[in-house]
């Protein structure tokens, strides 16, 4: 019986906010705002603070932060990373330019503290998704990092990424 703070971030149009809003147990509170800038045919809206959601897996608390994904929202990122247990680094499969925004996430993230992350390849159910040892491989994730697939609306995609993540963090604490 433990609690977690977990980070979400990832580029921008990752899923991030999706991936919170499909597993989370109460309503999340998003920060979510009319696009007006060049992104808005991307899509409609993009996270301007912060999602938050909570959700309990087998017995544990999970505290959700995602991250905005627009560089001019980046003054949030080291705020929301302020004790947090371990994060999510949101990687959009389908869009491989992102790639390299991703890999200076898990630098940045990285070094506000050191704790465990993962990098998830979301979108993978859709065509044109790279493969994962592409998402490694672009991400500049280390060979002691998961990469692991996950489609951020289904509740069971987005639990598996969690458990692994939980996984994670209790093998860390038990280690001296």
């Amino acid at each position: 019986m433990s609690a977690f703070k977990i980070v979400v971030t990832g580029p921008f149009n990752s899923g991030k906010t999706e991936f919170i809003k499909t597993i989370s147990d109460i309503p999340v509170v998003s920060t979510e705002k009319k696009i007006t800038t060049e992104d808005k045919g991307i899509k409609a809206e993009t996270t301007v603070a912060m999602d938050y959601g909570r959700v309990q897996l087998d017995g544990d608390t999970l505290y959700l932060y995602g991250t905005p994904g627009q560089t001019r929202f980046d003054f949030m990122w080291e705020i929301l990373s302020s004790e947090m247990s371990g994060f999510i680094v949101l990687v959009d499969s389908t869009d491989a330019p992102s790639f390299p925004d991703a890999a200076e996430l898990i630098n940045l993230f990285s070094g506000f503290v050191t704790v465990p992350h993962l990098v998830v390849a979301n979108k993978t159910d859709l065509e044109g998704a790279a493969k994962l040892a592409e998402v490694r491989r672009g991400t500049k994730a280390g060979v002691d990092v998961t990469v692991m697939p996950c489609v951020a609306t289904q509740k069971s995609s987005v639990r598996q990424v969690l458990l692994q993540m939980v996984q994670l963090l209790k093998k860390e604490k038990s280690t001296p």
